[in-house]
């Protein structure tokens, strides 16, 4: 019965390990199944990030001259905060993964090592107990046979001493020696039987010490192991939460910047822009005036024929065509250098800007020059000072060309301002000036060359308010002095250039190799990297014809740009 107990006991107490731990496992897994949980939640967020800023990106404006023309206006501002308020969105996300990954991911791992090991500790610990008390009870169970075989053999040997001795044919000496038989298998017995009892108390004490300390003491370990994982996951579940709660006043500011610069946005603001930026000063045309044909025969053929060349063109001309509504395209067709400077071929506003922008970029460059003047002389002094730091005449010719710098610049101020000064004194003020579009008007006055036409078109499709050199060579026409101008037959061409010119197609792409400011009528300015369109390839004049957008176009050095071609396109290019 003893035996079969002690089996049961250590049957059942293997059972409860091996339930233990299965469950010890099963829940390193399932620590382990969270983990990575949080790992691709993370992932999740780097890569949501990462979109959001690639879409704050794609949609930033393009530094090219188009960004400062977009920066005027309330809604494209709003845009670009948006933009930038999404930018930071994203960092947040970016803050989230990071966070994820420092206090849930990284702590998860290296508590996660730790207790793989302090629970295989624990089992070992429990199997090498178990071990000691099985083997503990083998040893009880060979002394208990050893003691019960030398009683029985200690009892054999005292049946036959007592037979030997009640036997009277058996002689003394077989007698002695029956009985010194037996005396010595009861000393035996009694040996065995003190091992035994020795074993036995021994086995007792491991065995309460096994059930009552050493598995209980296990068992308790296995179950705070247990605990500390529990609350373990506990805490990085709140973690969890507690990292997106971290965000949240920041990812709140990121959209109230959103709404206040959506809430910023003034339609009036953007519209009043839009008339400044286009304004172009010219007069509203006169009316037209009546023509009595009834009285043909007052005047002669000469008058008639002149009269109805002077008037009759104009007015049918001017049905479609009058000054603010025309779409010059043909801006470029000058040759480079040959452009106004003055921007004459402009209307009034927008050549008073064109100039006072101009100022405003010779002053910075003035001002430029001037620091660095200054910068050159407080270095030059301190050489003076201290002649071991540097030569102070290796400072003089830098000065001199700095010096000649602001009297070139200094002299381009004075220019465009008495420009600025003729364009202000000749704004749509005065009521006896009478603008006209698209024809030379004849008037009974001097000469040509000096205020025949106040205003008027070019044969390359500008506008010009004086008839100075740079005009006589730009529109090629020989002006008469001192004689009234009669209308030729080149004047109806020129609307009709206008009427008849398409804009030209693209042909290709290219990208700037170098920057190129594009001081000279004619050409453009473009930035080192920025992606054009072309519309005219080189003709072996070293210039390449391109396009920003629909309003901005001009030639760039062929030597500064790599040109891109489309195969369907070679060819088909038109020459202005």
């Amino acid at each position: 019965m003893g035996e079969e107990r002690m089996g049961d006991c250590w049957s059942y107490t293997k059972d409860q390990f091996d339930n233990l731990e299965k469950h010890t496992q099963w829940g390193i897994e399932y620590l382990e199944k969270y983990t990575k949980f949080v790992k691709e939640r993370s992932e999740i967020e780097t890569s949501y990030a990462k979109q959001i800023r690639n879409l704050s990106k794609k949609y930033q404006p393009k530094k090219n001259s188009r960004e400062e023309e977009e920066s005027k206006y309330t809604f494209c501002r709003a845009f670009l905060t948006t933009l930038n308020e999404l930018n930071d969105y994203a960092g947040q996300h970016e803050v989230i993964a990071e966070n994820l990954t420092s206090q849930i991911i990284s702590e998860l791992s290296r508590y996660l090592a730790e207790l793989k090991a302090e629970r295989k500790g624990h089992f070992h610990d429990g199997r090498k107990a178990q071990q000691h008390v099985e083997s503990s009870w083998k040893q009880l169970e060979s002394s208990k046979r050893r003691f019960e075989r030398d009683c029985k053999e200690a009892d054999r040997a005292q049946q036959y001493f007592e037979k030997m001795d009640a036997d009277i044919n058996v002689t003394k000496a077989d007698v002695e020696k029956a009985r010194q038989q037996a005396q010595m298998r009861h000393q035996m017995a009694a040996d065995s039987k003190s091992d035994y009892s020795a074993y036995l108390q021994k086995f007792n004490q491991e065995q309460n010490e096994h059930y009552f300390t050493v598995i209980p003491n296990i068992f308790q370990k296995l179950q705070e192991m247990e605990e500390k994982r529990i609350e373990r996951i506990g805490v990085c579940m709140k973690t969890f939460a507690d990292v997106d709660r971290q965000v949240l006043p920041i990812v709140g500011k990121c959209l109230d910047g959103m709404t206040k610069a959506a809430e910023a946005i003034e339609p009036k603001t953007d519209s009043q822009q839009v008339v400044e930026s286009y304004k172009s000063g010219f007069e509203p045309p006169g009316d037209v005036e009546f023509e009595d044909y009834g009285q043909a025969m007052k005047r002669t053929a000469s008058d008639t024929s002149l009269s109805r060349e002077t008037k009759e063109k104009p007015v049918s001309k001017s049905k479609g065509k009058l000054w603010p509504f025309i779409k010059n395209k043909n801006k470029l067709s000058l040759k480079l250098g040959s452009g106004p400077e003055d921007f004459s071929h402009l209307p009034p506003e927008q050549r008073r800007k064109k100039l006072q922008g101009k100022l405003d970029d010779l002053n910075k460059d003035i001002q430029k020059e001037m620091d660095q003047r200054d910068a050159l002389t407080k270095m030059k002094d301190v050489y003076v000072k201290n002649p071991q730091m540097g030569d102070p005449a290796s400072v003089d010719p830098r000065l001199s060309e700095i010096g000649q710098n602001i009297e070139k610049l200094q002299f381009e101020v004075q220019k465009f301002e008495g420009w600025l000064a003729e364009v202000e004194e000749r704004m749509p003020s005065k009521s006896d000036t009478h603008r006209r579009s698209g024809l030379y008007e004849t008037q009974n006055s001097t000469t040509v060359s000096n205020n025949c036409a106040q205003d008027r078109e070019s044969p390359d499709g500008s506008y010009t308010e004086e008839q100075n050199s740079e005009t006589q060579v730009k529109a090629n026409i020989n002006p008469v002095p001192n004689t009234n101008p009669v209308p030729t037959s080149t004047t109806p061409e020129f609307d009709d250039e206008f009427d008849d010119e398409e804009t030209l197609p693209t042909i290709g792409t290219c990208k700037a190799l170098y920057p190129f400011e594009g001081h000279n009528e004619g050409t453009i300015a473009v930035a080192e990297g920025e992606l054009l369109y072309v519309i005219e390839e080189d003709k072996g004049d070293g210039w390449t014809r391109v396009r920003r957008n629909e309003e901005e176009e001009g030639y760039v050095p062929t030597s500064y740009v790599e040109v891109f071609l489309e195969t369907n396109a070679k060819g088909a290019m038109t020459y202005i």
